[in-house]
């Protein structure tokens, strides 16, 4: 099945396995490449646009002429997906990858006597793994570690923009596993204000009242959106302010927020308990109201995954 998958690469469809990019691409050469991750719910995308408008307005300030407007991208989305339908698992949900760049740099033109044209790439993988990776945290709970490396400023580069230069999320994973193997990074500002996570948004729980670091200078991930739209609903107080370590110490519960997973509560926070150390109800409610929005019981879902996964080779 795997080698049945289809790439949207650059206008036409090749084999999964057949997917490149160009040695000479700028996505390669300068880190130019802007990107999202959708993923499904019972096979459906979730949130679809709202990542393609993110996408977009990277796009945008990075002045990348992708000769797609957003509808055509969606269309190709689609058509990525309905193309590829039989040939996923059935009933297995997945997520949606897009990568744009300019294409190979102009320097090196004469190595594409065809010409030059942006790189466009939109594949649709099972969660299977993802999920199976990460489906004991939601019963035990993550460690997250505030990192020696911080975020890049936003006056070297606007964090708001999802792009493929990302070392300093790598360098952040690297130290804070040499504490905890199993520990998720979480960095900060040059104030020692908590920003954001290597891939995910941060929220903590004090007193009844949900709080997470201000969207001026993060990755305003499309499902921090969501919890905040569901705290709304659940008249769950909810405010944006800076946080510092400090806060999180004194707090009742910590979470992150990620497209694969929604939320995983933080149950330790450098190497000390947060709270009681145990899954509070903010958590509980949250995810109970995701998954009745949804139609998937997000937890038994991943558990199901790993199930699964335990019996396959990946891919």
């Amino acid at each position: 099945m795997t080698e049945g998958r289809l790439v949207y690469l650059s206008g036409d469809f090749v084999p999964e396995s057949e997917a490149r990019v160009s040695i000479f691409d700028t996505a390669l050469m300068f880190g130019d490449m802007v990107f999202e991750m959708t993923r499904s719910y019972n096979m459906e995308p979730f949130r679809l646009r709202h990542h393609l408008e993110r996408l977009y307005a990277g796009i945008k300030i990075l002045e990348i002429d992708c000769g797609l407007d957003i509808d055509e991208m969606e269309a190709a989305t689609m058509e990525t997906i309905e193309i590829n339908k039989d040939r996923m698992p059935e009933g297995v949900d997945y997520q949606i990858m897009h990568n744009v760049s300019n294409g190979p740099l102009g320097l090196y033109s004469s190595v594409f006597p065809e010409g030059i044209k942006p790189t466009i790439s939109i594949n649709v993988w099972p969660l299977t793994w993802h999920l199976a990776g990460i489906a004991d945290y939601y019963d035990t709970g993550v460690h997250s570690i505030l990192t020696q490396q911080q975020s890049v400023p936003a006056r070297y580069i606007d964090p708001k923009i999802k792009n493929r230069s990302r070392v300093f999320y790598q360098v952040a994973n690297l130290q804070a596993h040499k504490i905890d193997p199993k520990a998720y990074a979480l960095l900060s500002d040059e104030d020692g204000f908590i920003t954001e996570g290597t891939g995910n948004n941060f929220f903590i729980v004090k007193e009844g009242v949900i709080y997470t670091p201000e969207g001026r200078n993060i990755l305003r991930g499309v499902t921090r959106g969501t919890v905040i739209d569901l705290a709304a609903e659940l008249g769950i107080p909810l405010q944006e302010t800076n946080l510092e370590a400090y806060d999180v110490h004194g707090a009742d519960e910590a979470f992150v927020s990620s497209t694969s997973m929604f939320i995983l509560p933080v149950t330790k926070f450098n190497t000390l308990p947060v709270g009681d150390g145990e899954i509070g109800p903010t958590v509980q409610r949250l995810t109970d109201a995701f998954s009745g929005m949804v139609g998937v019981d997000i937890v038994s879902q991943a558990k199901q995954y790993k199930a699964e996964a335990e019996a396959m080779p990946a891919g």
